[in-house]
């Protein structure tokens, strides 16, 4: 929420509105204050942590736990500490902790009133513990509900998000991880209430955390597989300026055409990281002949088509790359055998070289350079669709036409657009610098 529009402000002052007024009636009510805090305690510590991961909503099952055995005031309160004290990221984070105490408080209370009203005003206990499953299951569908219609609002006022977007799939996306959250969070109640008492109870934690632990560090090593790829992209693009920003389009397009295959999700990633980095291997040479602005002689041409081996070379040990390794040494074969470096033909190309040679191109002739003008979409697809079955596999090609039809393609100047294109001999096949 930097620079927060005033509509969001107003927007954030109603909701801390409602959040004390879910609080209000603790003034005439019997509250446990010591399961009050424990829980408090227990929720905070645990957000905070989990924060460091970026996994925040992981102890979520506290709240429901609370809901289901606190009146609905005190269960609000539980989640108030916990939010107003998390690590939050941002300028305004002031107002980022308000508005996450004040969404939570009112989920909360939702969700303790919905159970309070249909469990006939009374807290979860252990002996009836089958019929406690609806008006539980009742209280999370509440919890969920309120939360997603909170967080579209703030997401089409505070990040300008379209409205028709702001609120679609938001509850059907969080329905299912808070419902599990729920089930925990009901067994920790149960557990609670039965003879073991609190100490049982907070047993129900501990699987949960043991996922967030492992899915913590997946997402670790996802991020630093990330700055591993940016790295290596950042370092050709400095190295080679005229194709600054190729690399992501071409990971992009890459993805495109991987999702219209129908290809699945982990293997759609890594075509994505075979396309981000295909040229990676330009660091292998030198600089001076990626930055020549006249024709190249046969023996430059040579050097340069080294590229995909060194390529290779570099990415070769990074195990987490997969299928993209085969990609970056293979993406300029040719369907006919006449690409290099090994001159392979047809299927014996690997299928994710075959999509990024297509994706490779196509960026290559939509994008303005400092040796060649941009082409039009339509024009460079038909020049794929000229080039299917010599150059290209047409099922890469046929797929990228119908992604692109879909969904659009809007590529970056990679160059400055008011400079004059210096001639270039072509490449034979698709030209406009997709080989350089």
């Amino acid at each position: 929420m930097e620079a927060t529009p005033a509509p969001a402000h107003v927007y954030v002052g109603c909701v801390v509105l409602a959040a004390l007024y879910c609080l209000h009636p603790m003034a005439s009510t019997p509250v446990p204050w010591w399961a009050v805090a424990l829980l408090a305690a227990l929720y905070a510590g645990g957000e905070r942590i989990a924060a460091r991961g970026r996994l925040s909503g992981t102890f979520y099952p506290v709240l429901l736990a609370g809901a289901f055995l606190l009146p609905p005031a005190a269960a609000a309160l539980v989640a108030m500490p916990g939010a107003l004290v998390a690590p939050v990221g941002g300028r305004t984070r002031l107002l980022r902790r308000v508005w996450r105490a004040a969404q939570l408080a009112v989920a909360v209370w939702t969700a303790a009133r919905v159970h309070w009203t249909l469990g006939e005003h009374d807290a979860v206990d252990a002996s009836d513990f089958p019929y406690e499953l609806a008006p539980a299951g009742a209280a999370v569908l509440a919890f969920c509900l309120v939360l997603t219609v909170l967080d579209g609002g703030i997401l089409a006022l505070a990040e300008r998000v379209p409205v028709r977007r702001a609120w679609r799939g938001l509850f059907l996306r969080s329905l299912a991880p808070i419902a599990v959250h729920g089930l925990a969070g009901l067994m920790m109640a149960v557990l609670w209430r039965s003879p073991y008492g609190p100490v049982a109870a907070l047993l129900v934690l501990l699987p949960m955390c043991v996922s967030w632990w492992v899915f913590a560090q997946y997402h670790r090593e996802r991020a630093a597989h990330q700055a591993t790829i940016r790295a290596l992209v950042q370092a050709v693009d400095i190295k080679d300026g005229y194709t600054r920003g190729h690399s992501e389009r071409v990971g992009q397009a890459s993805m495109m055409i991987a999702r219209e295959l129908g290809m699945e999700d982990e293997r759609v990633e890594v075509v994505r990281f075979a396309g981000i980095l295909h040229d990676v291997g330009k660091l292998g040479v030198p600089t001076r002949l990626l930055r020549k602005d006249g024709p190249l002689t046969p023996e430059e041409r040579r050097v340069i088509e080294l590229h995909p081996e060194y390529g290779h070379e570099m990415v070769r040990g990074i195990s987490f790359l997969g299928e993209a390794r085969a990609a970056v040494l293979h993406h300029h074969e040719r369907l006919d055998g006449s690409g290099y470096p090994y001159g392979l033909r047809g299927n014996q190309i690997p299928e994710p070289a075959r999509v990024v040679a297509v994706a490779d191109a196509f960026d290559a002739m939509t994008s303005t350079r400092s040796y060649s003008r941009a082409r039009p979409v339509s024009v460079a697809l038909r020049e794929l669709e000229r080039c299917a079955g010599a150059q290209f596999d047409p099922r890469m090609v046929t797929a990228l036409a119908r992604a692109v039809g879909r969904h659009g393609w809007h590529p970056a100047v990679t160059a400055d657009e008011t400079s004059t294109p210096v001639p270039r001999p072509p490449v034979a096949g698709v030209t406009g610098g997709a080989h350089r």
